[in-house]
């Protein structure tokens, strides 16, 4: 999963994390959201069955913390972050490894556009 952040109108890449289950990815949340003083999550949620487990997850999510929760659409985010990143030159190895963090920045700055 990746993160993005905002103290602004401005959404930037803040890290990747790994985790194997929902309960890992919770715990993670919950500790960044402590640490970094955050008290809304933005969480991008695309078509289908990704839909519906991102929705259980938020599910869960709101269970076990105090974090407002705002659902967002993330739809072709990835496609635009891979198509954005080429453009800048970004070589391919980083695109791989950043594809996520890019995609997440910009469904966060799509989300702060709007507000």
């Amino acid at each position: 999963m990746s993160i993005a952040d905002s103290e602004s109108k401005l959404a930037e890449p803040y890290k990747v994390i790994s985790v194997n289950n929902f309960s890992g990815l919770i715990e993670k949340l919950n500790k960044i959201s402590h640490a970094e003083n955050i008290s809304k999550l933005v969480i991008g949620v695309s078509e289908n069955n990704m839909a519906e487990e991102t929705k259980g997850f938020v599910r869960a999510l709101i269970e076990k913390t105090n974090l407002k929760i705002v659902l967002h659409d993330e739809t072709l985010t990835t496609k635009e972050a891979q198509r954005l990143s080429r453009e800048a030159g970004v070589k391919q190895k980083k695109r791989k490894r950043m594809e996520d963090a890019y995609a997440a920045t910009l469904m966060l700055q799509s989300y702060l556009d709007e507000s």
